[in-house]
């Protein structure tokens, strides 16, 4: 029987990353850097990625990682969704790391182990495991072409893109021209990337690099909704708790019990298939099928948890000073990101065999 409880380690590597959030993340500087023209937290970053190692979480020991497991990671990425955390955690530690280990670069791999070196793989954050994948011409050994929605483009050191020839290429940053996109996650930005004679080195082929870094990605991606949802709950029934009416706290009418009641519920069963996604990408056991129910439930319940906190927080939750629409715009972000909930619906019937009528 597969164990999905948090482990003692899990928990310290939770308190820790907590810690760290709380002290050096707090929402008004989350809120104060997406208004900035630099939303991404770079000493954040360096606390995480090289004084606390989180970067090398999925790397090998061998090849200067970690040697952690994705259940781990998972923890990591419920921690940054509960504070929104505007750092590459998800593009660089988990999705240019995992098209790495399937192409097997270890040079590349050891300098992201160490957090000093950001990568990002350039496919849309739009693209699902099942989606054809979009590349850039491969011409007397240059790259021409342009790549849109890449997600922390902007903060990346070297791009990993894939070229119509097959192959996935590292691309220098400072060797590609990237253009910023009005983006609905501000946490999260999101780039066009344009190559005009960019040269790069192959580190291995595209389809099985880019399949297996989008199945980690939603797989993980689920806990990071998980920590969104989690705070949006904790905090509308924090604030609940406090505000009144009528000379009562607002927590105690009954339509409110309900439908936080019916939300804890939601939040609850979302833990379970983000756990299990994380587990089954760390053994290996039905990793598509429970990829597939984790993140077919998960957007739709974060994006909810977000829009009911948004709603029961009542007048302060309409204004731009309150973080809770940095928490909706994730939501609303991730719930397209790496597919929607009905591909991976579609694809889970796929693999089941149950055919829609």
């Amino acid at each position: 029987m597969t164990d999905l409880l948090y482990s003692e380690e899990e928990e310290a590597l939770r308190a820790a990353v907590r810690d760290l959030l709380t002290d050096h993340c707090p929402p008004a500087g989350v809120l104060a850097r997406t208004e900035s023209d630099a939303p991404h937290d770079r000493s954040l970053w360096k606390s995480l990625a090289e004084d606390m190692g989180l970067a090398g979480l999925l790397v090998p020991e061998e090849q200067g990682g970690q040697g952690a497991s994705h259940r781990e990671a998972a923890v990591v990425l419920e921690e940054l969704g509960r504070a929104v955390a505007p750092v590459p955690y998800l593009t660089s530690a988990v999705v240019a790391t995992e098209a790495l280990l399937a192409c097997g670069d270890g040079e590349l791999l050891s300098r992201l182990a160490s957090g000093r070196t950001i990568g990002a793989l350039a496919v849309g954050l739009h693209t699902g495991p099942a989606t054809g994948v979009e590349t850039v011409r491969l011409e007397n050994g240059t790259l021409h072409g342009e790549l849109t929605g890449i997600a922390d483009a902007a903060v990346a050191d070297v791009l990993l893109v894939p070229a119509d020839d097959g192959g996935l290429y590292a691309v220098a940053a400072d060797a590609v021209t990237v253009l910023p996109r009005a983006s609905l996650d501000l946490t999260r930005p999101l780039a066009t990337v344009r190559l005009a004679g960019a040269t790069g080195r192959r580190v291995g082929d595209t389809e099985p690099a880019v399949r297996r870094a989008l199945r980690a990605a939603a797989g993980l991606l689920a806990s990071e909704q998980l920590g969104v949802a989690d705070w949006a709950l904790t905090e509308t029934v924090r604030y609940l708790k406090e505000r009144k009416q009528f000379n009562r706290p607002v927590g105690g009418f009954q339509a409110l019990k309900h439908r936080l009641a019916r939300l804890w519920l939601e939040v609850v069963h979302l833990r379970a298939a983000a756990r299990a996604a994380a587990d089954a990408l760390s053994t290996g056991r039905d990793t598509d099928v429970t990829v597939a129910v984790a993140q077919a439930y998960a957007a739709p319940v974060a994006v909810r948890a977000t829009e009911e906190a948004l709603q029961l927080h009542g007048g302060i939750g309409m204004t731009w000073e309150h973080p809770v629409h940095l928490y909706l715009k994730r939501a609303k972000a991730d719930s397209i990101a790496y597919g929607t909930a009905g591909a991976h619906r579609e694809a889970l019937s796929a693999l089941v065999g149950l055919q829609a009528p």
